[in-house]
């Protein structure tokens, strides 16, 4: 059996439908909220059907130093068109996108975790600095 972990794939949003994509600033003050966006089919649109969807994003921390993330949200789409008249009738749909509000105290990675029901597991990570 493969280590878990290679399970994920990783590639560049502006190619790739599938990989996640964080936006947020690349340096925030020490405990000051910021914002931060994820959602995955950005440059090119990722399908929202019943047959072929993103199912969830997660969003971890992981602080320079430290052996194991905090989880600092997660997102589940659970509407992809489905209906008791058949696939795609149905009367919504949820877009894989999440908006998130933090603090943090170090400086780390971000990393951002999308399951596609079709194409498996996906991950990204994007650097921030926390300043004094």
């Amino acid at each position: 059996m493969s280590n878990f972990g290679d399970l994920f794939q990783s590639a560049d949003w502006k190619q790739e439908k599938h990989a996640p994509v964080i936006e947020g600033p690349d340096e925030v003050k020490k405990g000051e909220t910021f914002q931060l966006q994820v959602s995955v089919g950005k440059e090119i649109p990722h399908p929202n059907t019943t047959e072929h969807h993103i199912r969830w994003i997660e969003v971890y921390f992981l602080a320079d130093g430290e052996k194991f993330p905090i989880e600092l949200g997660r997102a589940e789409f659970t509407a992809h068109g489905e209906s008791t008249e058949g696939p795609n009738q149905g009367p919504a749909c949820t877009e894989p996108g999440v908006v998130l509000r933090a603090q943090l105290t170090k400086s780390g990675t971000l990393c951002a975790t999308s399951y596609c029901n079709i194409h498996g597991l996906w991950v990204s990570q994007k650097s921030i600095k926390v300043s004094e």
